[in-house]
């Protein structure tokens, strides 16, 4: 035991862990496999409307709209449609306008 009373890496149990969380150095074996580290996803999605910057966000424009709402009628986050930050922004924006003027749904009806 140390001066403080903890045990030591040393004096750890038979499986090293010591209990609760513990170091996980040793586990060669749960790796992803790829150098590049994280989750190995596809190729960066971009801004469709900084890529085209004659696309611009309105809310009259329903179907293009559409492309951001989910079947139950969430927006869709950045991260999955891909819009910068400023575009995410004017796309709720008109999403919610189009609701409110009747172009959108804000629920869709489920049959049962």
């Amino acid at each position: 035991m140390s001066e403080y009373g903890f045990k030591s890496r040393d004096e750890k149990g038979p499986r090293g862990g010591g209990g609760r969380g513990g170091d996980r150095g040793e586990r060669g074996d749960r790796g992803m496999g790829d150098e590049r580290g994280g989750r190995g996803f596809g190729r960066r999605k971009v801004c469709r409307y900084c890529a085209d910057k004659n696309l611009k966000v309105d809310y009259k424009n329903a179907p293009e709209l559409k492309y951001f709402i989910t079947e139950r009628g969430k927006i869709v986050p950045r991260r999955i449609s891909g819009n910068c930050a400023k575009h995410q922004r004017e796309v709720a924006t008109a999403i919610k306008r189009s609701r409110n003027v009747a172009l959108l749904p804000f629920t869709l009806m489920q049959h049962q």
